[in-house]
């Protein structure tokens, strides 16, 4: 009688897992310590006003990060938001201040909107500039980042175009019309929150339920896993693309219109850099740049941290410039971290494919 005894070292080190937890944590750890930073050396950061100024920021960012998110999922991008912003609050003012001119047509009159239609049209015009971004890429075969840096000039320049480069002033609405309420979307509150949270939450619960619940989020998962695989079973590649670029138009143009609402003007140059924002917003909160994984939550965080940081940066008086480098540097720094982070699941996974087939 001979007995035989088997040894196995566990598939993963304590110090390995450790790491690989702490990388998936990033987001995170880097709120706060952030937060804490600028807590310590940024005077009166902790204070109401402070808070309410970095919410309403990081809520703009966060709506074109949440777009943003889904796009990169999808292993696209999407360079347009910024000048989609600029794009939609021109529309908004024009709207606001000037209707329909119906002359041009030999009519004698003009149509009016009131808040609802402006905003309903405005939202519309940012999810046709997301179609035109997503039939490019999927109908013309343009790879995404020059489709998407083409209609970034065209968006940007037709919202100079609108205006001569002017800026529409005194966006107060006209209640003779139903606009009067026009400055509620930026300015107001409800139940004791800004109406703009109000309208992040919204966004950002039904773009997780989306992700997480629907046969659409799977696909977009699936298509950014491997389009191929996708493709051979049976997911519309071309539809789910086309739905990602037209839900990024849309959040673009929700911050086109608050932004236009908020300062009761609306200016072509707005949205500038945003896309930079977005996108470091995305790839801090766990979105791959080589697409198929990324959380809404994740992404919402890593708004946190961009908001925080370019407030903290203004409130210590950093110069803009030096800010853009930072945020460069952010973004290159939360790429190389994802890389790592990609690498070092994959060893991981092999080493319990190792030892399972040890044990076995």
């Amino acid at each position: 009688m001979s007995a035989t005894a088997t040894t196995s070292s566990p598939a993963v080190s304590p110090a390995t897992s450790a790491l690989l937890l702490l990388l998936r944590m990033r987001t995170f750890v880097a709120l706060i310590l952030v937060f804490a930073f600028f807590a310590i050396n940024a005077p009166n950061f902790l204070s109401t006003a402070n808070a309410v100024i970095i919410a309403k920021h990081v809520a703009l960012n966060a709506f074109l990060a949440i777009g943003m998110t889904f796009v990169i999922i999808t292993g696209g991008i999407d360079l347009s938001v910024g000048s989609i912003v600029g794009l939609c609050g021109m529309v908004a003012g024009w709207l606001v201040l000037y209707g329909i001119d119906l002359n041009a047509v030999g009519l004698a009159y003009s149509i009016q909107f009131n808040t609802l239609e402006v905003a309903l049209i405005t939202v519309l015009v940012g999810m046709f500039v997301g179609l035109i971004n997503g039939l490019l890429i999927t109908k013309l075969n343009v790879a995404p980042f020059i489709a998407t840096l083409g209609t970034l000039y065209v968006a940007r320049g037709a919202a100079l175009l609108s205006s001569g480069g002017r800026t529409f002033p005194n966006l107060s609405g006209n209640a003779e019309y139903g606009s009067g309420s026009f400055p509620y979307i930026g300015t107001g509150n409800l139940f004791g929150l800004p109406f703009m949270i109000w309208m992040l939450l919204a966004v950002a619960l039904i773009a997780a339920y989306i992700a997480g619940r629907t046969p659409l989020g799977r696909h977009i998962y699936a298509v950014g896993g491997n389009e191929r695989g996708a493709a051979l079973s049976g997911v519309k590649v071309n539809r789910v693309k086309i739905y990602v670029y037209v839900f990024s138009g849309f959040c673009a143009a929700l911050v086109g219109l608050i932004i236009a609402s908020q300062l009761q003007a609306s200016h072509p140059a707005t949205g500038e850099t945003f896309e930079l924002n977005a996108i470091a917003a995305a790839v801090l909160g766990g979105t791959s740049m080589s697409g198929g994984r990324g959380r809404i939550g994740g992404t919402i965080v890593g708004a946190f941290v961009i908001g925080i940081l370019s407030d903290g940066l203004i409130m210590m008086g950093v110069s803009s410039f030096w800010q853009t480098v930072i945020k460069g540097l952010v973004i290159i720094a939360a790429v190389v971290i994802d890389q790592a982070q990609s690498r070092l699941q994959a060893r991981v996974a092999l080493q319990q494919e190792a030892a399972a087939a040890q044990t076995a």
